[in-house]
């Protein structure tokens, strides 16, 4: 989730957007060999505040995102126009409040998101506690399409909203929830999944890989759950990095760290799937290096970029699952559902 990030990821702060800021997805000024991230629409939905955590409807057409600061945070939308992005627009069931981590499901038909709204009609915002601390807290709301808009949030059941601190749902095709929350021993983050049965959410349930013992975020299932992209403080890093996880019959193999060529020296969550389920979106702190010496024009080119989007701050990168997809599918044992 975004707004934890003043221990996981350093404490968020706004930039203003850049007056020359181009509004369209310009290619990005980065190290683009086979297998290494791409930024995803620098200077329009990767700008200078934190984005991070983007949901695509399926066809691809609009992408729904998280831009914050230490203070606040937003959902936004933005429509692809060709090969380029709108600029973003407060959506329509977000502003009020504190609001983040949208995720849709697999038919578009409705879409998921954590609110620290107040849960009852004229309650109190959501507070929590985690990270050593009083934070704004997070239960997850849903909203339904209505036409080519959506209706009012509904808070989900407490099967999915055990505690103020759950965050970072997924989706999966039959309507089952993963997200995360705070383990009850520890008080770290751990991965749980809720199964949608007989019309209903049932009692969520930790994923066995995710035992408490170390911080795991931020889950992003495939559709037919038969893996997961998610974040970790596991070895071999200290801090957040991201990790692969695969289906074995009825259980789960070890989690599988991504590299150092996805993972930067920053923090690296937030993982969503792409509409094709084979393309990872995740945030990241990297920036594009910048070779010494250089000259005084370039230094202009690499200050405006700073400006923009370029900042050390959460961007939205991008990076093909295929590699691990395809080794994983060689070998993969036959399965029951979940």
């Amino acid at each position: 989730m975004t707004m934890r990030r003043a221990t996981a990821a350093g404490a968020m702060v706004l930039a203003m957007m850049h007056a020359g800021a181009a509004a369209g997805s310009d290619p990005p000024a980065t190290d683009t060999a086979p297998g290494s991230p791409v930024v995803f629409a620098p200077a329009t939905i990767s700008g200078p505040a934190h984005d991070s955590a983007p949901a695509f409807s399926p066809d691809g057409t609009s992408v729904y995102f998280t831009r914050s600061n230490a203070a606040q945070s937003t959902i936004f939308v933005s429509r692809r126009r060709g090969e380029r992005w709108s600029e973003p627009q407060v959506a329509p069931f977000s502003g009020e409040w504190n609001d983040m981590e949208p995720a849709f499901a697999p038919d578009g038909s409705w879409l998921v998101f954590v609110s620290n709204r107040p849960a009852a009609a004229g309650g109190a915002p959501i507070e929590a506690t985690y990270n050593g601390g009083v934070q704004k807290g997070g239960n997850l709301w849903r909203v339904e399409r209505k036409g080519g808009g959506w209706s009012e949030p509904v808070r989900l059941p407490d099967a999915v909203n055990p505690n103020p601190s759950t965050f970072a749902p997924s989706v999966a095709a039959d309507g089952s929830l993963w997200f995360m929350t705070t383990d009850a021993t520890s008080g770290r983050f751990r991965l749980y999944r809720a199964p949608f049965r007989d019309g209903r959410y049932h009692a969520a349930e930790p994923l066995p890989f995710s035992d408490g013992g170390t911080t795991d975020v931020d889950p992003a299932v495939a559709p037919d759950e038969s893996f997961v992209v998610f974040g970790s403080g596991r070895r071999p890093n200290v801090g957040i990095d991201l990790f692969i996880a695969f289906r074995d019959g009825d259980g789960w193999k070890e989690p599988v760290w991504l590299g150092e060529r996805i993972n930067s020296s920053g923090s690296d969550a937030e993982p969503r799937l792409g509409p094709d389920h084979a393309t990872v979106y995740f945030s990241s702190e990297r920036v594009v290096p910048v070779a010494f010496p250089r000259s005084r024009a370039q230094a202009q080119t690499d200050t405006a970029r700073m400006l923009a989007w370029d900042d050390g701050n959460y961007n939205i990168w991008s990076v093909s699952l295929q590699p691990w997809l395809s080794s994983a599918k060689s070998s993969a044992p036959p399965r029951s559902q979940p």
